[in-house]
């Protein structure tokens, strides 16, 4: 499973050279989050309907190395929204990957965006 850890890495809004169509934004729960696959990577994905945003990350924790963040807690640590690993508890933030517990790892993290109710995420071929 390590070696998965390496198949992510992040990509910006910028960076991202394909959208690819995930869903029907009524297909993710409101202020929770559910797994897609793209091809080797399982990516889990978050709406956030209290503030209308949308998040995506790698499903797999890099602390236990299971696919599990997609069932993790949601919330926001000082207006920082966050995942929380459903096993351990460790937090990573939404937007940047980093891990608010203070530890070394993180998880990589993906634009989302919705055009006429259904919903992209962007990733890079580099």
């Amino acid at each position: 499973m390590e070696e998965l850890l390496n198949n992510y890495t992040s990509v910006f809004p910028d960076t991202a050279t394909s959208w690819v169509r995930v869903g029907h934004t009524s297909d993710f729960p409101e202020n929770g989050g559910a797994c897609v696959k793209h091809g080797k990577l399982q990516i889990a994905v978050f709406n956030f309907s209290l503030t209308s945003k949308w998040y995506a990350c790698q499903n797999l924790c890099p602390h236990k190395l299971e696919m599990v963040l997609s069932r993790g807690m949601t919330g926001d640590t000082d207006g920082i929204p966050k995942v929380a690993c459903p096993l351990h508890k460790k937090t990573f933030s939404l937007e940047d990957g980093s891990n608010l517990n203070g530890e070394s790892y993180q998880i990589a993290t993906y634009p989302v965006k919705i055009q006429d109710n259904m919903v992209y995420i962007g990733f890079s071929d580099k």
